[in-house]
């Protein structure tokens, strides 16, 4: 810790291995904390401490990260361990530009976003509440800039090369940055934050000067020196072209995955980043609020499970008996992990109070439908919120990148929160006498049932994004992936193909919709803020598929000690389970080189 103390106000370049350690560790810890797999841990930490010229050699657990940092001159170990596991999927999402954010002031290129402008700002304004909001509108930004300087070239040879060198590769390093201008002290509004790089730099020169003195020295820092708007303007596209067009890669050799080919940006255009600076971004990613209050969540869990009830085929009284259990149960655990609770037991005492939620609802409108009485399969719909689909797919793609300690530490992880879950379901089924054998068949057009389909395969991939705290914008992008994916699924299993084979193919067309979207806004073809994780849009589109009645009825049958069905439920609801991550993994290998080879 003194060592870092130390060099706390240094460019992290020049701090020693303690301080970038600590840097490109707690970015892996913080991954790690948002439920993503170990692969992408290592990932994300190979990529802070690539341009630090640090080898990291890392074990990363389900809760836990020991990893090995050396600069050729000193090594040290770190060991972080996390007290529980959950999903964040914004935060992944901000981590993608922080590591953009960090290798583009330090001079290589950008690995996850094309157009780091947006990497830049959100890294200035963390403290806005709607992060997802504030990329959009520097995305616009972004536009009519670019529009703006391509009409000023001259040239239609000029607007071609201009074409040419942005279509290539966009340099990561764009000293216009509009919106940091317009938030300097002095200028901006009430509702934006003084920029995070304002805060750290010179703190003394800044207390003693004046406002035109700061004013003065924040464009001399950022080469903005002549007397006009317009001259400016004409300085950064002479810039911006120059440095498209001449801007060569050249990729590492040796020691690093192919996926830091594209590294090789020149070092003229590096800017320090200080140990201090680093932190102080983390800090706000790691203490963001959650996008979602309680209510709010347990709505969209409400939505996500009755939605799920449809897709399993159940009726109207099942979707509402689902709606008020699964609403109320997610509802309770949001509140209930406000105070560090035990995962098993909010789990155990959660799917109990939906479940009865649910059964008391039906037994509520039997009082005027006696129908309603007869609709025992539902309460297994309510308790569907708790399916830890995280875990489950990112364990899968661990192991199969051959990382079997960590793939088998979520997949135990899974294990016991279904045991725990199916468990509480059966009490409450024996305490109250429900015998669940399924949903009777609806009867319904089949061209209105793939309508109702694609409309409840929507909601129910929105509502289990917000369950993972998705923006926005990220929820509707995986809903659309959903509401393809799981409709081409039960279609198709209607039409005769095992339901194993249905779930390879749901969960494969996801992973290449979900690569493609990535891609497409790599290419400039969608707006540069609407490039999310790929694990953040795939997990949502396919927990849905997860077989949650099969595994209930496994449970269930095993509790009446039946264990021929038992054993038959539960077979059933494995291979569908294995289905899916090998589904996304052959996505993965198809459109990710990294995947494709063993490097």
């Amino acid at each position: 810790m003194e060592d870092i103390e130390r060099d706390w106000d240094k460019p992290i370049t020049e701090a020693g291995i303690a301080a970038k350690a600590s840097v490109i560790v707690r970015v892996g810890m913080l991954d790690l904390g948002a439920g993503t797999g170990s692969f992408r841990v290592r990932e994300m930490m190979h990529r802070i401490a690539y341009p630090l010229g640090v080898h990291v050699r890392a074990d990363v657990n389900l809760t836990d990260i020991e990893a090995a940092c050396t600069d050729g001159h000193d090594r040290i170990t770190e060991v972080v361990d996390l007290p529980t596991t959950g999903v964040n999927t914004e935060r992944i999402w901000l981590l993608e530009h922080f590591a953009d954010w960090f290798n583009v002031n330090l001079g290589t290129g950008s690995m996850y976003h094309s157009r780091t402008e947006v990497s830049e700002g959100l890294m200035q304004h963390l403290d806005q509440r709607d992060a997802s909001q504030v990329s959009a509108d520097l995305s616009k930004q972004l536009r009519k800039e670019r529009k703006g300087i391509k009409e000023n070239i001259g040239s239609e040879a000029q607007r071609e090369l201009w074409d040419q060198a942005t279509e290539a590769d966009d340099d990561p390093v764009l000293d216009a940055l509009e919106h940091a201008e317009q938030a300097r002290p002095g200028t901006q509004d009430a509702q934006t934050a003084t920029p995070l790089d304002m805060r750290g730099i010179d703190r003394a020169e800044r207390e003693q000067g004046g406002q035109a003195g700061r004013e003065a020295e924040y464009r001399a820092e950022r080469g903005q020196n002549a007397q006009s708007r317009g001259e400016r303007y004409d300085d950064a596209r002479e810039r911006r072209i120059a440095r498209r067009l001449e801007r060569t890669q050249r990729p590492p050799k040796g020691e690093y995955a192919s996926h830091f080919d594209h590294v090789g940006q020149r070092p003229e255009h590096r800017r320090e980043v200080t140990v201090r600076q680093a932190h102080e971004r983390l800090d706000m990613i790691e203490h963001r609020k959650p996008l979602y209050s309680p209510a709010f969540a347990g709505l969209a869990s409400a939505c996500a499970c009755a939605a799920f009830v449809f897709l399993l085929g159940g009726g109207p009284y099942d979707m509402i008996g689902a709606f008020v259990g699964a609403g109320l149960g997610h509802w309770l655990r949001r509140r209930m992990f406000v105070h560090h609770l035990n995962q098993f037991f909010v789990t155990f005492i959660c799917v109990s109070v939906a479940a009865l939620a649910c059964t008391g609802m039906l037994r509520l409108i039997g009082l005027f439908d006696p129908v309603a009485l007869q609709h025992d399969t539902a309460y297994i719909g309510a308790m569907l919120f708790v399916i830890p689909g995280f875990p489950m797919i990112t364990g899968g793609l661990d192991m199969a990148k051959i990382d079997f300690p960590s793939g088998i530490q979520r997949v135990a992880y899974v294990l016991c929160i279904v045991l725990i879950a199916t468990l509480a379901g059966w009490m409450v089924a024996s305490i109250v006498h429900l015998n669940p054998q399924g949903f009777e068949p609806l009867g319904l057009n089949p061209v209105i049932e793939c309508l109702l389909r694609m409309v409840f395969a929507f909601i129910g991939v929105w509502g289990f994004s917000v369950m993972f705290n998705s923006p926005q914008r990220m929820c509707l992008v995986a809903a659309v992936i959903g509401m393809i994916t799981d409709t081409l699924r039960l279609e198709i299993v209607d039409m005769g193909v095992p339901a194993e084979a249905g779930a390879f193919i749901g969960a494969l067309l996801a992973g290449l919709l979900a690569s493609a979207w990535r891609s497409s806004v790599r290419r400039g073809l969608l707006p540069p803020h609407l490039g999310y994780p790929r694990i953040c849009l795939t997990v949502p589109s396919i927990v849905i598929m997860v077989p949650g009645m099969y595994m209930y009825r496994a449970m269930f049958y095993l509790g009446a000690f039946d264990t021929l069905h038992a054993l038959d439920w539960a077979f059933r609801a494995f291979m569908v389970i294995i289905c899916l991550p090998i589904g996304l993994v052959m996505a993965r290998v198809l459109t990710d080189k990294s995947w494709r080879y063993d490097v």
